[in-house]
């Protein structure tokens, strides 16, 4: 990182510590949260602002106090301040890495997944297929190879995907609520893969697709597992990463699912 650089991140730091009224390693903290959420998400554990909280360029926050309204504009105000730089951050130290890597300048999105979703959180890829999870529009995308698909990934914070070997059906992914069925989410839209230079065949006249089948049906689960997750959400709840609302719908989703 340049000296300017830093300097300019450091009196950026100071002038919302004294501005918000936290200490400038509150906000540090705070900063680094958000690099690692490439800008777009922050989980943290912070008590000047409540404890563990989480923040989404989408417009949700959680903080430990669940009902300070006042400390959740806080940590909204200082994140929406802090994220422009952060991306930035994030964006220059994966460009850095990659550039490493391949010993050229860094190439920052393969193109395979729609532009408009904008840059993910995180992705990868299993066997044979890619998967990119964007917070900030709460949609995850998957790659089978030949197409793209998007899923609304709800309340969901994704931290992890699998594939179970041998069938491309077995998938499944961890967030906050445990490990959860792809099948579960709702499917947004599927289209054929982008070129892989950016995906610049929208000007192409799009394929005709055949219509999307029915959801799948919310497969059931033992009555043990169901009271397992329901307290473990009930932790999440008393510690104020989830709110009221948020613990009654899914607790009535999984009871509706013995």
């Amino acid at each position: 990182m340049s000296t300017a650089k830093h300097s300019g991140q450091e009196e950026l730091i100071s002038s919302l510590a004294q501005k918000h009224g936290v200490s400038v390693n509150t906000i540090r903290d705070l900063y680094a949260a958000l690099i690692a959420g490439s800008g777009y998400q922050a989980q943290f554990n912070l008590p000047e602002l409540g404890g563990m909280g989480q923040w989404s360029n989408g417009g949700m926050v959680m903080v430990g106090d669940m009902f300070n309204h006042g400390l959740k504009a806080k940590v909204a105000d200082l994140c929406s301040e802090l994220a422009d730089v952060a991306r930035q951050e994030a964006y220059d130290e994966r460009g850095s890495r990659q550039s490493q890597q391949q010993g050229h300048g860094p190439k920052l999105s393969s193109g395979w997944y729609p532009r408009d979703l904008g840059m993910p959180a995180s992705s990868g890829s299993q066997n044979s297929m890619r998967y990119a999870f964007f917070p900030s529009t709460r949609r995850l995308a998957i790659s089978d190879g030949d197409h793209t698909t998007v899923y609304d990934t709800a309340d969901h914070q994704i931290s992890g995907f699998s594939q179970q070997q041998g069938g491309s059906h077995d998938v499944s992914f961890t967030s906050q609520h445990g490990r959860v069925a792809l099948s579960t989410l709702r499917r947004v839209r599927q289209a054929p893969n982008a070129d892989e230079s950016h995906g610049d065949s929208d000007d192409k006249e799009p394929r005709r697709q055949p219509p999307e089948p029915p959801p799948a049906p919310m497969p059931g689960i033992a009555k043990d597992d169901v009271i397992s997750k329901i307290e473990r959400l009930g932790a999440l709840h008393a510690k104020g990463i989830l709110t009221d609302e948020e613990f009654q719908t899914k607790k009535a989703e999984l009871l509706s699912r013995i």
